[in-house]
């Protein structure tokens, strides 16, 4: 029996994994599971990357202690947040996308480089911590002086085990600097911002083999987290699929990439698959739920948070998309904010981020229909929020689409399958 491990780490957990088949099924094993979170330091967001790979590097130490012959590893994580690199020495600290320094460079790259034209390119959606903004801001506060290399956060910790530097297709997409045609880094936005052009290596497919760690092989999967959630969907259709997560990534599997006007209008992305492209978006996701259970009930289940929402007669919804959610200091004000009535109770508050997340999944998927051209019946919901039954029935609600519920680690699975198919 060959064991294969899946490092899978988001951004408030990470956990390892261990997969094997056995009677042609897919079986697996939690090994190891730890805390992530942004970290302030000197009034920025950063990643505590010390941290990360002290816990990689000890979850595979008790996956060998249980299993002493794995055949391969992998990591994936949430996209765009990468580390710079002179030689071996970290630049520090490494940000995190939810900082705002990207804030006042956007206009400076957009006048480099419009938007339009960035999108016809790359096909990514515009987010304020996209990849490109990020590293525009590194070169005019002159981090990128004397720097070697750039690693995506889950190639940066594979290198730290097997000392390899790789470069992986799905992760690299996310940043909005790769060609959605050519499918590599994209020299015109590189050379239009000045950006150093030896920075920008040739891309990697999922499934290469990298390296060597403690008797391991050292795999790349798909090493952005929905791209291995996408592969271990286990879909009877080509349906729109909801990643539901601290974000939630809504898409669709399509042969190539949509970069029309009106993709563009509503903000869709183009990330790389699996010999597919992905046709999704990010929104909204648990991080309002988490945000608000951490400030009005951190000690108080899930269960009885989503009971009392059930209970609460509360109707008024927020745009759970609205930029003031997406890193306020306090969530209950930026709700109350938005509200015309407050809410009285601690279900209240819930009830409106459920309803809001529900209708923002409805607009999402009646955009994919008019962009696409076709038409879904359904929806495949993977990830922590498919454990919640009256989301997955608000969602449904809301859009008319009979809602599949696979309350599965889905981008772990799909980390293992990727390493399986490995010859």
């Amino acid at each position: 029996m060959e064991i294969y491990l899946a490092i899978d780490i988001g951004a408030s957990s990470g956990r390892h994994i261990a997969g094997w088949l056995e009677n042609g099924e897919l079986k697996t094993e939690e090994i190891y599971r730890f805390p992530n979170g942004v970290t302030e330091l000197d009034g920025h967001l950063t990643w505590d990357i010390d941290a990360l790979l002290g816990h990689v590097k000890q979850g595979v130490a008790l996956a060998k202690e249980k299993y002493p012959k794995i055949r391969s590893l992998s990591v994936d994580t949430w996209g765009v947040d990468y580390v710079l690199l002179r030689g071996d020495e970290e630049v520090r600290p490494c940000y995190a996308y939810r900082d705002s320094r990207t804030e006042a460079v956007i206009p400076q790259v957009h006048e480099l480089i419009p938007f339009s034209e960035l999108y016809r390119r790359t096909g990514i959606q515009f987010q304020p911590f996209n990849t490109v903004y990020q590293l525009y801001a590194d070169k005019l506060a002159g981090r990128l002086a004397g720097v070697t290399d750039f690693l995506m956060i889950p190639e940066y910790l594979m290198y730290k085990l097997c000392g390899v530097k790789a470069h992986e297709y799905t992760n690299a997409t996310t940043g909005g600097m790769v060609s959605a045609e050519a499918g590599e880094y994209d020299p015109a936005i590189i050379a239009a911002l000045g950006l150093p052009e030896h920075l920008f290596c040739s891309l990697q497919q999922p499934g290469t083999v990298i390296g060597e760690y403690a008797g391991i092989q050292v795999v790349l999967c798909a090493t952005h987290d929905t791209g291995s959630a996408v592969e271990g969907i286990p879909m009877e259709e080509d349906a729109p699929y909801i990643s539901s997560g601290t974000w939630s990534l809504l898409g669709v599997k399509t042969r190539k990439p949509i970069t029309s006007e009106a993709s563009q209008l509503a903000n869709w992305s183009n990330e790389g698959g699996v010999g597919y492209n992905r046709y999704q978006k990010n929104i909204m996701g648990m991080w309002l739920v988490n945000r608000l259970r951490a400030e009005l009930c951190p000690d108080k289940p899930f269960g009885e948070i989503v009971a009392e929402a059930e209970a609460s007669g509360f109707e008024e919804t927020v745009d759970a998309n609205a930029q003031c959610f997406l890193a306020p200091e306090s969530m209950k004000a930026a709700f109350d904010a938005s509200l015309s009535m407050q809410p009285q109770t601690v279900g209240d508050y819930f009830r409106c981020a459920y309803r809001s997340l529900a209708l923002s999944y409805m607009d999402a998927v009646q955009e994919l229909q008019h962009n696409t051209g076709l038409h879904y019946d359904s929806i495949y919901i993977v990830g922590g929020g498919a454990k919640n039954a009256f989301l997955n029935a608000l969602t449904e609600k809301a859009s008319g689409k009979k809602v599949v519920a696979l309350p599965i680690e889905a981008t772990a699975i799909g980390n293992l399958k990727i390493q399986m198919n490995v010859q």
